[in-house]
């Protein structure tokens, strides 16, 4: 799996760290950010995180 974020539409909800905590973290304005681009872990917490982004500020692409 291949993980994008586009920080400039996060809108800080903090969804993606409570469900992939090993894969985002937030700054200290609560903006995303990537840890892990390539996770071999978590992958439907990350998977959840795309679909409930209020911000649609996560991607990610299945990879073989």
């Amino acid at each position: 799996m291949q993980v994008t974020i586009e920080p400039d539409r996060c809108v800080g909800s903090g969804q993606c760290v409570m469900l992939a905590p090993a894969v985002f973290d937030q700054d200290d304005d609560g903006i995303v950010i990537l840890l892990d681009e390539r996770p071999t872990a978590e992958l439907d917490g990350v998977r959840e995180s795309v679909r409930v982004c209020p911000g649609r500020a996560i991607f990610s692409a299945d990879t073989a």
